[in-house]
């Protein structure tokens, strides 16, 4: 089995603070009207797990962390030995994930074998079948509370596109996260223009205030670009 869709040899942008690699797992178990990268998702891998393995062995000492993003990368289901072998190379490792298995990000976290992770949270259960297509809002909670209890650095994200998620879902959402204890920042990441998505949609009329949802949520909001 090839888990890999693609790798991007060079970030700064993806790993806090750290010159990284992005492994691009093909496969997702969602269907996010949103998503701009039906490439992937659909796709299946072309990069098996040993080629991988090797790229990074010529990065050691240029790079010093490992992105594992997708498509779903706790889907891949030898996760955990992928993982111990990229650590055991010296990698830091971040996952970018659907919150989906929270099952694999407990596995882990229990072995340490990630430093932080971007966790999304796509919308309320009331929205939920409408926009993802699968899963549902109370896996995100299981995979929230596996990390706050694990105390590995976490930062909880939710892409935005104002035609489906509106301030007053934003607002619930992040009093949800409030009451859940969460202490780091939610980034509101823009919908991505001008690329191809997963299904069809129209074009924002307008787009999300940060200004106005802090008036009803005291956690700190950031925008982020995609």
């Amino acid at each position: 089995m090839k888990p890999l869709y693609d790798i991007t040899p060079f970030t700064l942008l993806d790993y806090p603070d750290l010159p990284a690699a992005i492994f691009w797992f093909a496969g997702c178990n969602l269907r996010c009207s949103y998503c701009y990268n039906p490439e992937i998702v659909l796709g299946r891998g072309k990069i098996g797990e040993d080629d991988a393995l090797a790229f990074l062995a010529t990065r050691i000492g240029l790079l010093e962390g490992v992105v594992l993003s997708g498509g779903e990368c706790t889907l891949y289901p030898r996760l955990l030995p992928f993982c111990r072998a990229i650590k055991e190379m010296g990698f830091k490792l971040k996952i970018d994930t659907n919150a989906m298995r929270p099952d694999v990000l407990k596995a882990l976290a229990d072995e340490h074998l990630i430093d932080t992770v971007a966790l999304d949270y796509k919308t309320t259960q009331e929205h939920w079948d409408e926009l993802c297509a699968g899963g549902e809002e109370a896996l995100f909670w299981d995979s929230f509370e596996h990390l706050q209890q694990s105390g590995i650095a976490f930062e909880v994200r939710t892409t935005v596109h104002t035609g489906l998620i509106d301030e007053a879902t934003l607002i619930q959402m992040g009093r949800k996260l409030e009451s859940a204890g969460y202490k780091g920042v939610y980034a509101l990441q823009s919908f991505a223009t001008g690329c191809e998505t997963l299904k069809p949609i129209a074009a924002e009329n307008h787009s999300v205030c940060i200004e106005r949802l802090q008036l009803h949520v005291k956690l700190p909001i950031i925008h982020r670009s995609l």
